[in-house]
């Protein structure tokens, strides 16, 4: 089965606009859709709601930490309990207005800093699998994709719940099959090796690591960043790319 192409939208904020969806949704599988907590609001998500229906694009929730002025992007010190309802609190208002447009939520995939905590710790993920599993309607969770895949697979399995693993296009992996820590060289891709990662990806089911190290990363779905022009046009030569 063909890699989908998932992107972060909605998130834009007030007057400030983020990133550039309405050029972005025409080439992609997945939108994840921020939830008021670390960026967009309710005109912006009724908006990215309405492009993904004209497009045909399955919708995700895109939860956060309540942190707007930080993005998202520092983490926060919750509670199991706390986590649960900040995750359940903005998937339903996403939920709740995808349905009064006749769309169906998807899944959920978590947003920067609760995302890292997701794949660090285990109380945060078990956290978030229980509010996806509490969720009134069957949704997936989306995840990355690890060494520790069978271990996240059977968390979802004992919870009644499946899984989406992604991979990142633009990102580097170091040898233990995680992302290479930004502050490293080469963390991020050129478009070129960026694209020669997509389709070593797609047609043998492996990477590259950083020292040379070839691994399997079974993936079901890509991340692309859209942000400005430069990212919309390798989304298109990504979309060729898995399409070929």
């Amino acid at each position: 089965m063909p890699l989908l192409l998932n992107c972060d939208l909605g998130e834009s904020f007030g007057s400030w606009t983020m990133g550039m969806d309405a050029a972005v949704m025409p080439h992609i599988d997945q939108a994840n859709i921020a939830c008021g907590f670390h960026a967009g609001d309710p005109l912006i998500m009724t908006k990215t709601l309405e492009l993904a229906k004209e497009h045909g694009v399955s919708v995700g929730a895109h939860p956060a930490y309540p942190d707007l002025v930080g993005f998202g992007r520092r983490s926060m010190n919750c509670s199991a309990d706390e986590i649960k309802a900040k995750v359940m609190y903005q998937t339903s208002a996403l939920a709740g207005m995808a349905q009064s447009m006749g769309l169906n939520l998807d899944y959920v995939k978590p947003h920067g800093a609760l995302y890292n905590d997701m794949m660090a710790k285990d109380h945060v993920r078990h956290a978030i699998m229980d509010a996806i599993a509490s969720f009134h309607l069957p949704i997936r969770l989306m995840l990355q994709a690890t060494p520790q895949m069978e271990q996240h697979r059977q968390e979802a399995v004992e919870r009644g719940i499946k899984l989406y693993f992604e991979a990142f296009a633009d990102r580097c992996y170091d040898d233990d099959g995680k992302l290479l820590a930004r502050t490293k060289p080469g963390a991020v891709h050129t478009k070129e090796k960026m694209l020669e990662q997509v389709r070593q990806l797609n047609e043998q089911g492996t990477i590259t690591t950083a020292s040379g190290l070839i691994l399997p990363l079974q993936a079901d779905t890509l991340c692309v960043h859209g942000d400005n022009l430069e990212g919309v046009q390798a989304i298109e030569a990504i979309r060729e790319l898995i399409k070929s």
